[in-house]
């Protein structure tokens, strides 16, 4: 990690601790007694209770948030089909003159391609800048990263290639590769861009050994002073009816291990996704939701953030997870507890009025 990097870390660390204090003031305040004795518990670093979010405490944390970020697949809808409610409640947040945003660790669509599935699956209209993909964050991070000039090698998909031309990024590797001989000798033959200063790993279903050996190449090649980033850390991407592919995380873990360096992830759980956020819109933590399905990215994310954590059932954790992290008296599990859990984020419609 750069100099640049290691003092975007401090000052992330520094805002953190001012968001928990802010979100604890914020949950106080709107839950009344009950909730104020919880905002204490968690800014003294106590555990984290989660309860169904309903009713009375519903309605007053609904009204202390302007802003709430939305995981999609497993929230807003699971595959081609929406979550029975899910765009009846959020045209009602939207009424309500509420900020909706919409933070995914998938890389393989575009913004505009979200905003258009959005409208598809009759969800209120979104705007490119409300999206907040990975590969979208990815593109923004090198960005700022990379010299002016510099390429990236890319393990992705098209939608990661386009999102890096966008912002003014070349790149090269995308789509299928091969071996370019018989024996080792030839695969370290390989032509590489003079330019690439970044290898960034994405969902690639092109992954493969000739593309493993390239980015190893870039990254010998170029040092410390070459970046290794990747998306996301999803080590499964979960299928209908118990089924699941890898994930982008086990391609990230294989350069990494090949390189023998850790990359830096943009996605959740880490903190830059929410930064991205908070660099484009004017986000309170202390009046922020974070809505999600996992606890080890959305409501991880969102705790470290200082935000106020919703857990969703549609997706893929189950209460019974969340109580036995809730119980374990280990506080590393603790964080991965959320504030609130719904069945759907349909159970937010009485909330919201007529």
């Amino acid at each position: 990690m750069g100099t640049r990097s290691v003092r975007g870390a401090a000052n992330g660390e520094a805002r953190a601790a001012g968001a928990g204090r802010g979100r604890a003031n914020g949950v106080r305040g709107a839950l009344g007694r009950g909730g104020a004795a919880m905002a204490d518990g968690m800014a003294a670093g106590g555990p984290r209770r989660c309860r169904r979010l309903e009713g009375e405490a519903a309605r007053a944390a609904l009204a202390n948030a302007d802003t709430l970020l939305f995981d999609c697949d497993g929230v807003l809808w699971r595959g081609e089909a929406a979550v029975s409610g899910a765009a009846a409640a959020l045209e009602r947040l939207a009424a309500a003159g509420k900020r909706l945003c919409y933070v995914t660790n998938n890389s393989g669509r575009t913004r505009a391609a979200y905003t258009e599935k959005l409208r598809r699956l009759g969800f209120p209209p979104a705007e490119p800048r409300h999206i907040f993909s990975s590969a979208f964050c990815a593109a923004r991070y090198l960005r700022q990263a990379l010299p002016p000039g510099a390429a990236a090698y890319v393990l992705g998909s098209a939608a990661l290639a386009a999102e890096l031309e966008a912002v003014g990024i070349p790149h090269v590797g995308t789509g299928p590769a091969a071996l370019p001989g018989p024996a080792p000798a030839d695969w370290v033959q390989a032509p590489l861009e003079p330019a690439v200063r970044a290898v960034l790993v994405g969902f690639d279903e092109h992954f493969s050994y000739a593309k493993l050996c390239q980015a190893l190449r870039y990254l010998l090649r170029g040092g410390p002073e070459c970046l290794l980033v990747g998306t996301n850390r999803d080590h499964r991407l979960p299928l209908e009816g118990g089924a699941g592919i890898p994930g982008t995380g086990c391609l990230v873990k294989a350069v990494e291990t090949a390189a023998q360096r850790e990359a830096f992830i943009v996605g959740k759980p880490n903190r830059f996704m929410f930064d991205c956020v908070a660099q484009e819109f004017p986000v309170d933590p202390a009046r922020t939701i974070m809505v999600g399905d996992r606890l080890d990215t959305d409501i991880l994310m969102g705790n470290s953030c200082g935000l106020t954590t919703l857990l969703t059932l549609t997706g893929v954790t189950a209460l019974d997870e969340v109580r036995g992290h809730q119980d374990s008296g280990c506080p590393t599990r603790h964080g991965l507890v959320p504030d609130f859990y719904v069945d759907s984020i349909a159970d937010l419609l009485p909330a919201l009025g007529p």
